[in-house]
């Protein structure tokens, strides 16, 4: 995917005010409207720029995109990174009623979905305050016990000059036992504060998961990648398994074979409906780097007369 300068595109600087940068959209909104510019891509530009000022007027959204600009590399194929706006605190707001047709892939991929979650909030007027939203990592094992953690949101704001800027904010946040991916965690009272005396909106946090070095997390099920000697998937073994509840026996049937999945029902994220734990199974073969083990394998393939590309038809 191609990433879009959008400083470069509006013509203004990384550290430009908002008055700035509102100044220039007006400037170039004139110089690129199809109903009176005579520029042969007139129609391209006009959107180009109103896409490029959708991000920048917004506070929220210049700072998760001002984070992931300063990562990129001229010449690199962009991709955001994975869980690129944990930690960000939004708000909601700032959208246009301008239609998808006129943002890029580029813009979709980093702020469609987080639009459409929030569109029919930031349209409506209410006394009461506006709801804010984060995204969150926490530790699996967290959702297998439950925890109270202490998390650090960021969230951006204008300074008296008109500049950007971030205002952290640590929370005490209390992590139900069984939360899983793409859940939120509701904490009342937190988001933006109310208009003329009204409450105060809420904070959604999406829960998401860190990578755990051991477990793939789907759903409410778990994945394990289970080494196993080249015997024990052949003969059959009962063998120590880790799970996040504590080590488990887990019997191996006989003439297993590399990737085959084994069910530990109810090992999964608990809950009312608790998910499962499939383990599955590596071959992990033994270094021939001794005398011993040469020969060990020359005897294998002497007596086995095995051809692992059997089924490819060659040798």
């Amino acid at each position: 995917m191609e990433f879009k300068d959008y400083y470069k595109i509006m013509g203004v600087a990384r550290d430009a005010t908002q008055d700035e940068i509102k100044r220039s959209y007006r400037k170039l909104a004139r110089k690129y409207h199809p109903d009176v510019s005579k520029e042969p891509d007139a129609e391209a530009r006009f959107k180009e720029v109103g896409e490029a000022y959708e991000v920048l007027k917004d506070p929220e959204k210049r700072v998760a995109y001002d984070q992931l600009g300063a990562k990129w590399q001229s010449g690199q194929e962009f991709r955001p990174p994975p869980d690129w706006d944990a930690g960000f605190e939004f708000s909601g707001g700032g959208y246009t009623a301008a239609g998808e047709q006129d943002h890029s892939a580029f813009f979709e991929e980093l702020f469609g979905q987080r639009r459409a979650a929030r569109a029919g909030r930031a349209r409506t007027f209410r006394m009461r305050g506006e709801d804010h939203h984060a995204k969150v990592l926490i530790d699996l094992q967290d959702s297998f016990s439950g925890a109270t953690r202490s998390i650090t949101l960021r969230m951006p704001e204008l300074t008296d000059d008109g500049h950007v800027m971030t205002r952290d904010r640590t929370l005490n946040v209390r992590i139900p036992q069984g939360v899983r991916p793409g859940q939120q965690i509701r904490l009342a009272g937190q988001g933006g504060p109310g208009i003329g005396g009204g409450e105060a909106g809420d904070l959604y946090l999406e829960v998401d998961f860190r990578e755990h070095p051991l477990y793939k997390v789907d759903g409410a099920d778990l994945y394990l990648d289970l080494p196993v000697a080249p015997w024990e998937a052949a003969l059959g073994a009962s063998v120590q398994a880790p799970t996040p509840s504590g080590v488990v026996s887990l019997r191996i049937p006989a003439d297993s074979s590399q990737g085959r999945k084994l069910r530990l029902t109810g090992r999964g994220l608990p809950g009312k409906a608790p998910g499962d734990l499939y383990v599955v199974l590596q071959l992990s073969l033994p270094s021939a780097d001794s005398d011993a083990a040469r020969k060990l394998y020359q005897e294998m393939k002497d007596q086995l007369g095995f051809n692992p590309r059997a089924t490819l038809g060659v040798n």
